[in-house]
Formats: structure tokens, C-alpha cells, sequence
């Protein structure tokens, strides 16, 4: 099976983690298939290249817009053609359903090559207040439309996001619509082993540091933990642009003691953080999925988040609170910070769910099924 690609970006070598989830499903995925990427935006240099067993064609679009967008699409058509004669795709597969999803829908729809659209981002979102989501652009909104009413499957990683995303579908079209999450490699992200030192109760949040994340709602459930008299650290792995504003809210909640601003961590270097934590903290108020989550549960730390992605879906191995609720969120962790037995199974909980429904190569073999799927429900996809 030949499978196309179509991604903002990916690798440029070995050491380039780029989007990590991407990555592990790849070096999955090229074990059961020939893999071509398609990367529009990064690397920002055009070229071809291998990596992981696969080959990437970089367009080098980095942050083109308006016209040099449309040349950037052009240059894609050409070089997925010229592929395709050579060699012809069974499948294509585009993650994200804006920019990747448009191009290859369009391309799949003219080459009569079946595709699969993937909701990865905030495609199907609409923040007004934090300006974010593509439903705010009406080009966005276009693109994603195009995208799910031409592909062969539309995936996303939760049902939230599915739901979200049935109003761009035709009624006879909702059979087209699966849940298949990016998977977590189970090998990378596993329980600490070693007996933990005594220390303060942990608590991890990882995320970028923008509006979307929520990480004001957050301090806010830290402050009201720290006047209730709980004894805690939070670690904050991540960086972004509100990181100015969010250290000053946190001096000014009195906070400075009890966090520790850690930046951006590598990507192999995460599971260490994970294993560090006594209790995993989401605050976002909108997530496709949420892996970050999923890390946390693959190390057998219990998760506390809002109602956001793959969280509902947890069940017993996370508290899922309403988006924005810094109470119920403060409540949340309290819970497990006064409860050890509670915490532990929790923690248990999140590996046995995390190993039974979203291992990368259960995941990537989901994925493996519905190509052949949407190639048998097309007759076979070549052109």
C-alpha cells in the first residue's frame, strides 16, 4: 500500500521533532506501508529528503499567505502528480482539515485517489474573546468545508471533535466519520519504575502558553489550592507568547513558591516529566484530542482537566471539569492530592485505559484499516 501524506509540516532530520505525534505514527505506519510526505509549511526550505523510512517532498511554503499560499498549493498539485504517475497512491491522508485537508481533498477528488481528512487542531473551533479557531476566518471555514465534503473518511482523535465537526457534513454523509486518535507509544511514555522520594505533591501541565491553553484558569485553581493550605509544586513545561503576562499573574496570586516555570522540554526528554508527577493538569478550553493528556495517562499519572478532547473519555483515570471552572478544577486535584489510595488507582486506571485504547500501533493500525476501507468503498482508488 502507497499512502500520501499531506502535512503543515514535519522532521527535516532524525533529531527535528517537529509534531511528535506525527512522528511516532510514521515510524509505525512505514513498517505496514510506503510513505510519502507531503510537507507544505516546514521545513521552510524546498527539497526531498528521507527520514524514519520515509520520503518527505518539503514545499517550503513556511509562512506564505495570500498568492504565494495559491503558489504554494500549485507547487504541492505538481509534485504529488508527478508521484503519482510514478508511482500511483492508494490512499492520501491529510492532518488537519484546514490548508492539508483542502489540498488533498481537491487532489484525491481529480487523481480519484480515496482520502482521508483528519481534524488535528482547532480547524472546527470558534473563540471569539481569544481569537482563536478557523471557524473566525471565513477562507479557514471554506477550506475545511471543502476538505470534509470531498474526502472518503473524516477522523478525529475524540468525539467532541467529531461532533463539532458534523454540521460541515452532508446528512447522507455521517457514516464517513470515525474516531481514530493519534496513538502514544507506550514503550516511550510508561510508569516510573523506581519508589519516589517524599517531596510535595506535583502537579505537571504541559502546553504551549497562549489563550487557548487557559493557563490564567489554572493559576487561579493553584491559588485557591495554596489558601486552602495544600503543600504543592506545579511544574509548567511550555512556552509561548503569554508567558510574560501569565508570570505576573502568578506573582500577583502570590504564587512565586509554588511554580516552576520549566519552558519548552524536548520531546524525549518528556516522559521524565510525566514520571516526576503526582497528578496531571489540563486547563484548555478547546482540544482535538489532547496528547498531552494521553502522555500523562501512559505513565500511570491520573489527569485532572477540563471537558475538552479525549478527557471525557478517560473516565475513571481523570476528574473532568466544566471549561473555565478554576473551583471545580482546584476541587479536582484536591481530591487526589487528599486521597492517595484514590490517586493511585486513578493512576492505574489512565495506563489500562491508555494501553486498551490508545497505544500508537493499535492506533496506527485503526488508521491501516480505514485506508483499505475507503480504497475498497471508492473500487480501488487509482487513477
Amino acid at each position: 500500500m502507497r499512502i500520501g501524506l499531506i502535512v503543515p509540516g514535519f522532521s527535516a532530520d532524525p533529531d527535528d521533532w517537529c509534531i511528535p505525534a506525527l512522528r511516532h505514527f510514521v515510524v509505525r505506519l512505514v513498517g505496514a506501508a510506503d510513505v510519502h510526505i507531503f510537507a507544505l509549511r516546514y521545513p521552510a526550505h524546498r527539497g526531498s529528503y528521507g527520514v524514519f523510512g520515509a520520503q518527505v517532498t518539503a514545499l517550503g511554503g513556511g509562512a506564505a499567505t495570500g498568492a504565494r499560499s495559491a503558489d504554494l498549493w500549485q507547487r504541492t498539485a505538481s509534485a504529488l502528480v508527478a508521484e503519482h504517475r510514478r508511482r500511483p497512491f492508494d490512499v492520501l491522508h491529510a492532518f488537519w482539515a484546514g490548508e492539508p485537508g483542502f489540498v488533498a481533498a481537491l487532489l484525491g477528488r481529480a487523481l480519484r485517489i480515496p482520502t482521508v481528512v483528519s481534524i488535528a487542531g482547532g480547524e472546527v473551533a470558534r473563540l471569539r474573546d481569544i481569537g482563536y479557531g478557523g471557524l473566525l476566518r471565513r477562507l479557514e471555514r471554506v477550506k475545511t468545508r471543502w476538505a470534509m465534503r470531498l474526502a472518503g473518511a473524516v477522523t478525529a482523535g475524540s468525539a467532541l471533535a467529531l461532533e463539532s465537526a458534523q454540521s460541515f457534513l452532508p446528512a447522507h454523509g455521517a457514516s464517513r466519520v470515525r474516531r481514530v486518535p493519534l496513538g502514544v507509544d507506550l514503550a516511550m511514555f510508561a510508569p516510573e519504575r523506581a519508589p519516589r522520594k517524599d517531596h510535595p505533591t506535583r502537579i505537571l501541565h504541559v502546553a504551549s502558553l497562549c489563550g487557548v491553553k487557559d493557563q490564567a484558569t489554572l493559576l487561579s485553581a493553584a491559588a485557591a489550592l495554596r489558601d486552602r493550605g495544600y503543600v504543592f509544586q506545579l511544574d509548567v513545561v511550555g512556552s509561548g507568547p503569554l508567558e510574560p503576562d501569565l508570570r505576573s499573574l502568578a506573582r500577583c496570586l502570590g504564587l512565586s513558591e509554588n511554580i516552576c516555570w520549566r519552558g519548552a522540554v524536548p520531546h524525549d526528554q518528556m516522559p521524565r516529566s510525566y514520571q516526576r508527577a503526582d497528578l496531571f493538569v489540563l486547563s484548555s478550553r478547546y482540544e482535538a484530542q489532547g496528547m498531552v493528556a494521553l502522555e500523562a495517562a501512559a505513565c500511570g499519572v491520573p489527569v485532572v482537566g477540563t471537558a475538552v478532547g479525549v478527557i471525557p473519555e478517560l473516565r475513571t483515570a481523570a476528574r473532568t471539569i466544566r471549561v473555565g471552572d478554576a473551583g471545580g478544577l482546584a476541587d479536582g486535584i484536591a481530591e487526589l492530592i487528599e486521597d492517595d489510595t484514590s490517586r493511585l488507582k486513578s493512576g492505574c486506571a489512565a495506563r489500562e485505559r491508555a494501553v486498551a485504547e490508545y497505544g500508537i500501533e493499535l492506533c496506527t493500525t485503526r488508521f491501516l484499516d480505514l485506508y483499505r476501507e475507503v480504497g475498497i468503498s471508492s473500487g480501488g482508488g487509482r487513477a
